[in-house]
């Protein structure tokens, strides 16, 4: 027997019994006569005490032990004479009788310990080590309970998990896939799903009416924080319900996972945005609406001052940074230097300052009139100690570039608390979006995203204006999942490829086998897919959603604790009828 008991469960109802613990040595402290050692487990930490003056054979073989040494350890259960009450072990300790070496261990690259020095690329070459920490293993305990508890509302909601296939066909529209290479197929491959989106409502014609599944997707796409070539779906599809069963459904699973792992409480319904008035107010389509700071249009009342950069622009807007008016020379060219970065891609930035003794200053003071000032500040809300931000330009692109500084604002000032939610639905997405490189529509969502029932008529004349049947869930400013009502009418798909400019050969090669499906009776049906890497790290208060999977990707999409990708040999090119042609 290794062990009786974890690391992490003896109390003083333990005292004076015999007990066997196994786990690795946190860290040793050579206290003369007595030595202690902290011994580690998955559960806790529990101090052994060796006594010199009792067995100084064994207290000397307990100070040869070094950090992170797996051990076992045998002994008594005693009151701790300093007790430590951070920990749930703090008020015992083990007076040890006999230790045994299970394996030593070289001295880690990098300390086991909450706040470690090992830098990101060190910590995920040695992953496993890194796991041993706290917090790692933490955020890993969080994401099994919340796999556990969406398992357990979507169960009791009549949901069946279906597992569907990892080996598919590659299709178009979306991200770029991973292809697989099929031996038994020469010169034909696979590719790793970016979703089951046609698997999830085969199903549905199928005749399983509620499905989910916490699924491993794939998509070769380049990477940042809340991105991996690897990540985990909450996929979820129902049959003969409408947009209203979907949020409902959804938005009860997105409460029962706060309430049970948070302990967070929401009354009420979740508000719900449109994608217009998301953009409008927000410039974002994802908005993080923990604090106000809403975009203000000012193209009516700005434009015909012989200001040149507004004249001309289509668009003007701001916000209202309450609070800032004391902002520095120094502050606000690091705001200007920021919109005007590539990734925000405003042209310059205007600034009204209503200052605390009832004055104004402004980058723009030779073209208007405080009078004239006072009226933009009325559209504000403007008080005295607030600084007005001003972008003009194209009005997609300008207010795109309002919702980044409005975050930026909102970080500088402290308003986007990790300990605070707020979600809400953002709905009635465009269907389409256009391409003016490639001269055609795409679809926003997917090719099987159902348009507004009232906006059908409008596929044939104004397409750019049809509105999906689509909906997203978004908290705290991150898009955490997103779905849709599918297309069940074989008529009305044929007419979605054609807007998407599919010819009917391309489209019965790629789709075939889901329009045949459909000749045989599919259902109304839709759903929705949530991330669950982004959903668990937002629950740990995480940015980056490498710090909630176990073996994470890094940002070149590699894996360096196994070094993969890596080549492989000749013979299995040879196999698969492959030729690697390096570049250049």
């Amino acid at each position: 027997m290794y062990r009786t008991h974890t690391c992490g469960e003896l109390n003083l109802s333990a005292a004076g019994k015999k007990v066997v613990l196994s786990g690795w040595v946190q860290r040793s402290r050579d206290l003369g006569g007595m030595t202690f050692i902290d011994l580690r487990d998955r559960y806790g930490i529990t101090q052994l005490a060796f006594n010199t003056d009792t067995n100084k054979a064994l207290c000397d073989e307990a100070r040869k032990l070094g950090r992170e040494f797996v051990i076992q350890a045998e002994g008594v259960v005693a009151e701790r004479h300093s007790k430590n009450n951070k920990i749930p072990t703090g008020e015992i300790e083990i007076v040890v009788d006999k230790i045994t070496v299970l394996n030593p261990a070289e001295t880690p690259p990098f300390t086991i310990e909450n706040e470690t020095d090992g830098g990101d690329e060190l910590r995920m070459k040695y992953r496993y080590l890194d796991i041993r920490r706290n917090p790692v293993r933490d955020n890993l305990i969080l994401r099994h309970k919340m796999a556990q508890e969406t398992r357990k509302y979507l169960s009791q909601q009549q949901f069946l998990e279906v597992e569907t296939p990892v080996l598919i066909k590659s299709t178009p529209e979306g991200a770029r896939d991973f292809i697989v290479p099929s031996r038994m197929n020469a010169g034909q491959f696979y590719a790793l799903p970016q979703s089951p989106q046609t698997f999830k409502q085969l199903l549905m014609v199928a005749g399983i009416d509620r499905y989910f599944q916490i699924v491993k997707c794939f998509r070769d796409e380049d990477l940042r924080a809340d991105r991996q070539p690897e990540f985990t779906q909450i996929d979820c599809e129902m049959a003969f319900i409408e947009q209203e069963d979907i949020l409902n459904t959804f938005e009860g699973l997105i409460k029962h996972l706060f309430r049970s792992v948070l302990e967070v409480e929401f009354e009420g319904p979740f508000p719900r945005m449109t994608y217009d008035e998301a953009m409008g107010r927000y410039g974002n389509d994802k908005p993080d609406i923990r604090f106000g700071m809403r975009i203000r249009d000012l193209t009516g009342i700005a434009k015909g001052k012989d200001f040149k950069v507004f004249d001309s622009a289509e668009y003007i807007g701001g916000i209202n940074a309450n609070g800032c008016s004391e902002y520095t020379r120094k502050q606000l060219d690091e705001l200007t230097e920021f919109v005007t970065r590539p990734q925000v891609g405003a042209k310059g930035l205007v600034w009204v300052k209503f200052n605390t003794d009832g004055t104004l200053k402004s980058t723009i003071d030779k073209f208007y009139t405080e009078d004239e000032l006072k009226k933009w500040g009325e559209k504000f809300n403007a008080k005295p100690g607030d600084l007005i931000l001003i972008l003009a330009g194209g009005k997609l692109p300008t207010l795109k570039a309002l919702g980044e500084l409005r975050l930026e604002m909102g970080s500088r000032l402290n308003l986007r608390n990790k300990n605070t939610f707020a979600p809400l639905w953002v709905i009635d997405f465009p269907l389409l979006e256009w391409d003016e490189e490639a001269k055609r529509f795409f679809a926003m969502h997917h090719p099987f995203t159902s348009p507004k029932p009232e906006d059908f008529s409008k596929l044939d004349t104004t397409p750019g204006d049809v509105r999906a049947n689509a909906y997203d869930m978004v908290i705290n400013g991150v898009e955490v999942g997103g779905g849709s009502i599918r297309i069940h009418d074989q008529k009305l798909q044929k007419k979605m490829f054609q807007t998407l400019g599919f010819t009917d050969e391309e489209a019965e090669a790629q789709f075939g086998f889901l329009m045949n499906a459909f000749r045989f009776g599919a259902p109304p049906h839709g759903g929705i897919a949530f991330g669950f890497d982004r959903l668990t790290s937002l629950f740990a208060g995480l940015d980056s959603i490498r710090d909630v999977i176990a073996f994470p990707k890094n940002n070149s999409g590699r894996d360096i604790m196994i070094d993969s990708p890596a080549p492989v040999a000749q013979a299995a090119l040879d196999e698969l009828s492959l030729n690697v042609v390096k570049k250049g």
